[in-house]
């Protein structure tokens, strides 16, 4: 599977207060568990292989998620190097009974595929075949420009 749109995975969290802070809404640190998950899932859907995360970009945690709201993830892969599988994470809150999205956290991460003997190992090449694919991966690629230039 190498095609942009086959990487594509959806989960969601509900926000219990045991995944809460002192403010009753999602720890930052649960999230970012939730969303190196989902990556993960994403990236060895493409590779065919296990991954283990390498980095994180910038996080930005623009909005709270409530306890009781839900955690809707999504990731899917942009870009691939040798061994290396980048992945963009959007994460929104979403309020069970309504289904109503806001965006609260967006990262990019990169993970390794790994052999048998936990060393890098190669992935395929990464295809765009639709329209939607296109425009997904052109706005990984840009989002994640504007991430670079905005550290200095």
């Amino acid at each position: 599977m190498t095609d942009l749109m086959e990487t594509l995975v959806e989960n969601r969290e509900m926000v219990q207060p045991n995944h809460a802070n002192m403010l009753d809404s999602a720890h930052g640190g649960n999230v970012m568990k939730w969303m190196d998950e989902v990556g993960a899932m994403s990236a060895m859907r493409f590779s065919g292989e296990t991954c283990v995360t390498a980095r994180v970009n910038q996080m930005n945690f623009e909005r709270p998620i409530a306890v009781g709201d839900t955690a809707h993830i999504t990731a899917y892969v942009y870009d691939a190097g040798e061994s290396s599988v980048r992945v963009r994470l959007i994460t929104e809150r979403e309020d069970p009974r309504t289904g109503e999205r806001e965006k609260t956290t967006e990262s990019y991460f990169v993970y390794v595929a790994i052999d048998d003997d936990n060393e890098p190992t190669t992935v395929p090449e990464l295809t765009v075949s639709t329209d939607e694919g296109a425009r997904r991966r052109e706005r990984a690629l840009a989002n994640e420009q504007r991430e670079y230039r905005n550290r200095d």
